[in-house]
């Protein structure tokens, strides 16, 4: 293996010795020596592409280039690969306190379930003799009396000592169990420490100085942490196990230390040098001076008032007109399927319309579709589209020379199959064209591209009109379990499982164009990358609502939605415990007191109303993704002042949103309708994903994103075939006495599968794509 090669394959699931080789392949590339400031040299899109050949090539490829361009590449690829990895050494050190957090609570909350097993009759004995004092009281009688009539003195304090075992910190503090796993820190930490370099604001000062007394304490093999090293970072649970006996306990402190340094990381408090991701959070947002020379030429790129106080009154008085509203038509009981109780609005869902007759018309029109299969489906849409010439040349810009295998490797993605098996089942295809066309064709903007020329190309189709008219879209999370090497790198979210996974979170057009798709980790907030979709999907859509379920949105990010241009409308579980925020000063209507919370801080919104600004402005002048600050902003500790102001406004749209949610039954039935189209999206995606059972099996997020990449353009293809089709086998049931009035038409969705072949060998069979096939007729059992 070469030395180019070994760099750029580290073993990535999480390991304290894998943890460390990354750390040697840092220590590696830094020393090399290459100042970072040659990135600076050229645009960053030419050296994305050098870093992406260099990651791509091998050593005899790259001895074939001329000697100028060899070394741009590979210069560009060490800082590419020194960043990367170190993002990557960030990533596995917080997997693997994650998992040692979780393991750790777990174990200690099965031995509190032991242990309630175990001294259920000592709690019995403990509640009998609590009933009899509390009855001795009431009645005034003699309690140490009341006591001997129902327990022996020596049984008693017996069950005593047992329910103590209960409740003694060893047994349900899971924090006590991390420390049995400290072994774990202790070799991950000297080549971590050694070879990171950590900064911080001043409100990490004292964890930053801990760091570098752990850091000492392993380079010099001393064993015993110093007197006075730095202490106050530690949170109040964490101290009764670092301090005993007036010493410093040192598997706590350094368990605590590393747990807030993962903490602090997400955050930004605390960034890493030379890391791409885990900057500090001042580095992502335009420069003071240059947001201040935009503001002076103007307009910023927002869009509502940027004077503050204009914008606050506006926002004040939508709030107080939509209360004022709510509570006259609440009073007079004029709210449609809303309901004010005492315990708040109760809201009857609205139930999706779907005629049985659109039921009917669904398998009528269906069995008429012409059958086919899917490599033939992607040749006749490619010839329609040209999507394919999305996916050009890494180095030359070039499309594809060889386009079956380009198709067969999108396949690959799409059906979840691996590009060796994938060779295996497509005749005329080899490993090596395969290998070929995805590494150097398949790329993130390649499928981004690919997604906007077919999201385009059958909005243009007259049936697609009856759908929606492209200004409202919705987005929906679906999960699939992780196996194999993938097991590693997935995370574990408990509403699905005791099993890693992850999510492909799509968006979708009100005209079922699948517009946009992201790979991420199954624990992580979905709100927090709807922003990137609206944003970065490229399609000639002009979103204007978006529809979210209860994980699609909080309250940061139902502020820079507004602050943007989008409206989010979400439905929202446990409306009756969702609280009203008002402006100070200002009193509800009687009828609403009960649903107002807390009032909003006006001057903190002010106080920050300029970095407010410049976020917004960053974002959209595309300098950074909006889920990575807002990745950040939620993880802020709780006194940060951007991050409080941005949840009051996210609250003050929260409280404006609400009233029309209860006023208004057809925002709800269209956010029903709106979120049932992803939804019903998902059932599409689960029978495309079937190989490897459904599993994600990758090694890294990279290929996770191909994946969900590839599905989503499948389910475009689709979409796109069966709306060119559907509409003269609408006709043709015409002709054939059978109605299809519009307003059934509607609820007919372009999603369906069964005349497709998704199985078998994959063999292509190139077409003009200019004739439409012949669609299928209904036979009669009587025929000859």
């Amino acid at each position: 293996m070469t030395i180019l090669a070994w760099a750029r394959t580290p073993a990535l699931s999480p390991a304290a010795v894998n943890l460390d080789r990354i750390a040697e392949r840092i220590r590696f590339l830094r020393s090399l020596n290459l100042p970072t400031t040659l990135m600076d040299r050229i645009p960053a899109k030419v050296f994305d592409e050098f870093a992406a050949e260099g990651t791509r090539m091998s050593a005899q490829h790259l001895r074939d280039l001329n000697t100028e361009r060899r070394h741009a590449v590979l210069a560009a690829t060490v800082l590419h690969l020194s960043r990367h990895l170190t993002d990557c050494a960030i990533d596995m050190f917080k997997k693997l306190m994650g998992i040692l957090t979780r393991r750790a609570n777990n174990q200690a909350a099965a031995r509190v379930t032991r242990s309630v097993r175990e001294v259920q009759t000592p709690l019995k004995d403990v509640s009998k003799v609590c009933h009899a004092i509390i009855k001795a009281r009431e009645k005034g009688e003699d309690m140490a009396k009341a006591l001997d009539l129902v327990i022996q003195w020596p049984a008693f304090t017996t069950s005593v000592q047992a329910v103590d075992t209960l409740i003694a910190p060893d047994v349900i503090d899971g924090k006590i169990e991390m420390l049995q796993r400290y072994p774990t820190i202790r070799k991950l930490a000297p080549q971590f420490l050694s070879t990171l370099v950590f900064r911080g604001h001043a409100v990490a000062a004292t964890l930053l100085r801990a760091l570098s007394v752990v850091a000492g304490l392993y380079r010099t093999g001393k064993r015993t942490i110093p007197d006075k090293a730095p202490i106050s970072f530690a949170p109040k649970g964490w101290m009764p196990l670092i301090l005993k006996d007036g010493k410093i306990d040192r598997r706590a402190y350094e368990l605590c230390l590393f747990s807030e340094l993962k903490r602090r990381l997400d955050a930004g408090d605390v960034w890493v040098e030379g890391a791409k991701r885990f900057q500090s959070f001042e580095s992502f947002l335009i420069p003071t001076p240059t947001f201040e020379l935009m503001r002076e030429e103007g307009p910023l790129p927002i869009a509502v008032d940027t004077d503050v106080e204009t914008y606050l009154r506006q926002q004040r008085q939508l709030l107080n007109d939509g209360l004022a509203d709510l509570s006259r038509l609440a009073a007079a009981g004029e709210l449609d399927d809303v309901e004010l109780t005492g315990a708040g609005f109760s809201v009857t869902p609205h139930k999706a319309m779907f005629p049985d007759i659109a039921k009917s018309l669904k398998l009528k029109v269906e069995s008429r579709l012409p059958a086919i299969r899917i490599t033939d489906l992607l040749l006749e849409v490619d010839a329609r589209t040209e999507f394919s010439n999305a996916f050009t040349h890494l180095r030359s810009g070039r499309t594809a020379d060889n386009k079956l295998a380009l198709l067969t490797a999108i396949l690959a993605d799409g059906i979840n199959l691996g590009l060796t098996r994938m060779a295996d089942v497509s005749p005329g295809i080899t490993m090596r064209q395969l290998a070929w066309a995805h590494d150097w064709h398949i790329r993130e903007e390649g499928y981004t591209a690919a997604h906007a020329i077919l999201v385009n190309a059958q909005r243009q189709l007259p049936l697609a009109s009856l759908w929606g008219d492209g200004t409202t879209s919705s987005s929906d999370g679906q999960y699939f379990p992780a196996g194999g090497h993938a097991e590693a790198i997935g995370d574990l979210n408990g509403r699905y499982g005791p099993n890693p996974g992850a999510k492909f979170y799509r968006f979708t057009s009100d005209q079922y164009g699948a517009f946009y798709i992201i790979a991420m980790n199954a624990n992580a907030s979905e709100a927090i990358y709807v922003l990137d979709g609206l944003l970065y999907h490229g399609s000639d859509l002009a979103i204007e609502t978006h529809y979210v379920d209860t994980g699609g949105v909080s309250d940061m990010s139902f502020a820079l939605c507004h602050l943007v241009g989008f409206q989010i409308v979400p439905r929202l579980r446990g409306l009756k415990d969702r609280k009203l925020y008002l402006f100070p000063g200002d009193a509800p209507p009687e009828n609403l007191a009960p649903l107002v919370g807390e009032h909003i801080n006006v001057e903190r919104i002010k106080a920050n109303w300029n970095d407010i600004l410049r976020l917004v402005t960053t974002i959209r002048s595309g300098q950074v993704r909006p889920s990575t600050v807002l990745a950040k902003l939620s993880a802020f500790p709780r006194q940060n002042g951007l991050a409080l102001a941005l949840r009051d406004l996210g609250r003050i749209n929260r409280s404006i949103f609400l009233p029309q949610w209860w006023q208004n039954p057809e925002m709800r039935r269209n956010a029903t309708v709106g979120l049932n189209k992803s939804e019903s999206q998902n059932t599409l995606a689960r029978a495309l994903f079937f190989n490897r059972l459904g599993e994600l099996r990758d090694r890294t997020f990279e290929s996770q994103f191909h994946r969900a990449s590839g599905l989503n353009l499948l389910i475009n293809a689709i979409v796109y075939w069966n709306t060119l089709y559907l509409e003269p086998a609408f006709a043709e049931l015409n002709r054939d006495g059978i109605p299809t009035p519009l307003d059934i038409i509607k609820h007919i969705t372009p999603l369906g599968w069964q005349h497709i072949s998704l199985t078998g060998d994959y063999i292509w069979t190139p077409t003009d794509g200019v004739d439409l096939r012949p669609l299928r007729r209904e036979t009669s059992i009587l025929a000859a």
